[in-house]
């Protein structure tokens, strides 16, 4: 796939992206970026600019923390991980977030009676 083909990521969309990720296991920045787009099937592309920021943003809110470790390549990696708040939050965007694909859904391909 080409990256033109790719959907970058809007930041609330990240941020639950990130945090589901996360639920996985504690990973490092590259690491949720390479699942992320794995998962989608190489189809949404997390730009490192967008994700660094995002990653800060979730620490201070407090809804994911992190650890220095070493990465399997055997460097110094900062590793995030879910907190129980994130947890809390994970599931309530989700909930939002799944009614919002489904109102996006009935509006872009509307049933029978409503077109």
């Amino acid at each position: 796939m080409s990256d033109q083909d790719r959907i970058q990521l809007l930041q609330g969309t990240l941020d639950l992206l990130v945090l589901q990720t996360l639920v996985l296991g504690p990973q490092h920045g590259h690491g949720i970026a390479t699942a992320i787009q794995r998962s989608s099937d190489d189809v949404l592309l997390v730009d490192h600019g967008s994700l660094y920021p995002a990653l800060q943003r979730l620490e201070r809110a407090g809804l994911i923390g992190s650890d220095w470790g070493t990465s399997s390549n055997n460097r110094r990696a900062c590793f995030y991980k879910l907190t129980a708040k994130g947890r809390k939050r994970l599931t309530a965007e989700t909930g939002k977030w799944e009614k919002m694909v489904l109102a996006v859904s009935r509006v872009l391909k509307p049933s029978a009676e409503e077109a």
